[in-house]
């Protein structure tokens, strides 16, 4: 029995997710430049980068559990709205307390809009499809960060961060509007007694969000910190590693989705980790445009399949219960995007680049001893 994967639902879902992730990205490489603009130190950057994603993760359990009985458009909206809000703030917030403000606006926004979102995809996915649908879907984020840091770059480069600011508006209202387009009826309303009784973090994804939240560690300070080491090494659009690592992914997830629904779990996630790390290494090494692309190459292999497959392993771990479970898993890997810059600039203050990247590949070697504890202690529980 086949299932069209291309519903209406799941088409305007992508493309209201395409249009907020490109705000998302397009700031990923243009903040850090606009801050050190105002002579900001690495803590600060690191500090105001990552505050968005700390604060993202905060109602995200409270959204996950609302979930149940509130239908993810309603969500997706209040999101956009605020992203709408917080991008029209960058014009008037400068460093350090009003752009902080903006921040912690934006992560609320992105709370309210990816959780319900990914919550969305997760309930229309045919169980015997999930892998796939679910990799098909995080193209959206792919095709997104193809475009927009490179984007982004041309825009400060050649006009001004006011018309960078004016274009994220423009997108977070096109996302809104897309939105408003989904069937008021998407979510799975229950308002029995068993859903008032659900925890506000699911347990079962604790390994699957650990994961994320140390992979996002990687993830977050490279975001936050390569555009400036980039420049510092003669690239002036630092955006091209973005686009590469962005490509890479829609290259694996377009022609390889139906991977995740073949192989075990753990036969994808242990060699996307070690390719994701020693991607690293190698940046740690990387001082030319070439090697910044090589870099962006292996690290967008071990992506492509690596991040999905952690979120069908949340969502196979879940039961019915998924509002919960996105919102856990989301939330940890949120506070991952918000912790890896804080750390990481710190670190940066206190050694170099060199050094910050062979921390950033000792969490990817952490994450895989992790992930083989949790592979270990999953078989004795079903021996014993």
């Amino acid at each position: 029995m086949t299932q069209k994967i291309l519903t209406r639902d799941f088409v305007l879902n992508f493309l209201a997710q395409f249009a907020f992730s490109f705000v998302s990205f397009i700031l990923v490489p243009t903040i850090p430049v606009y801050l050190s603009r105002f002579e900001a130190k690495g803590g600060e950057i690191g500090f105001l980068i990552g505050i968005l994603s700390v604060f993202s993760l905060i109602p995200r359990p409270f959204i996950g559990r609302a979930l149940l009985r509130i239908p993810e458009r309603t969500f997706m909206i209040a999101g956009a709205v605020l992203y709408t809000l917080s991008s029209a703030a960058y014009l008037l917030a400068s460093p350090f307390w009003p752009f902080l403000i903006v921040r912690i606006l934006q992560g609320i926004g992105l709370a309210f809009f990816s959780t319900a979102s990914v919550a969305l995809i997760a309930s229309i996915a045919p169980e015997y499809r999930r892998g796939q649908i679910i990799s098909y879907y995080f193209l959206s984020y792919n095709f997104a960060f193809a475009l927009a840091p490179y984007f982004g770059m041309i825009l400060i480069n050649q006009l001004s961060f006011t018309v960078l600011f004016l274009v994220c508006t423009a997108l977070s209202l096109c996302a809104l509007f897309i939105t408003l387009k989904l069937k008021k009826g998407q979510a799975d309303v229950r308002e029995d007694k068993s859903t008032q009784n659900q925890p506000f973090l699911n347990r079962e994804v604790i390994p699957s969000a650990v994961m994320a939240f140390l992979l996002n560690l990687i993830w977050g300070a490279l975001g936050a910190f390569f555009p400036l080491y980039a420049i510092r090494h003669g690239v002036s659009n630092p955006g091209i590693f973005f686009a590469f690592v962005a490509i890479t992914l829609i290259l694996g997830r377009s022609l390889g989705g139906r991977i995740l629904d073949i192989f075990a779990r753990e036969k994808v996630i242990i060699p996307c980790i070690i390719v994701v790390t020693a991607s690293v290494v190698i940046l740690t090494f990387s001082t030319t445009l070439p090697m910044f692309i090589l870099v962006a190459i292996i690290f967008g292999t071990g992506w492509a399949f690596l991040y999905p497959s952690l979120v069908v392993y949340a969502v196979e771990s879940s039961g019915s219960a998924r509002g919960p479970a996105m919102s856990t898993f989301t939330a940890l890997a949120d506070l991952g995007a918000g912790i890896g810059p804080m750390i990481m600039g710190l670190i940066l203050e206190w050694t170099n680049y060199p050094m910050m990247f062979l921390s950033l590949a000792l969490i990817g070697a952490i994450n895989y001893l992790y992930f083989s504890y949790t592979l270990r202690e999953k078989r004795k529980r079903s021996i014993g």
